[in-house]
């Protein structure tokens, strides 16, 4: 997975990151609190973690530990989806 949405969007979702995304591949659902990335949809771009305004998403590379359960969170996410 190329980026991942960590702990700093829980309750903000403020969704300019899924405006900027080429490839439509950042969501939520109803009752959801926060957003999550698609890492079969993902392509690298890297806009996403240009516009947060709260720095919630990281590459994969550089996600802090204290957060690198968000990796699974954010896959998890589109399993159930299917």
């Amino acid at each position: 997975m190329p980026v991942v949405i960590a702990e700093p969007c829980i309750d903000v979702l403020d969704g300019e990151c899924v405006e900027v995304c080429p490839v439509d591949c950042i969501h939520t659902a109803e009752g959801e609190r926060q957003f999550y990335v698609d890492p079969e949809g993902c392509i690298d771009c890297n806009a996403c973690l240009l516009y947060c305004p709260v720095s919630a998403i990281f590459s994969t590379f550089e996600l802090p530990e204290k957060w690198k359960h968000f990796e699974q969170i954010n896959a998890d996410f589109f399993l159930k989806k299917a």
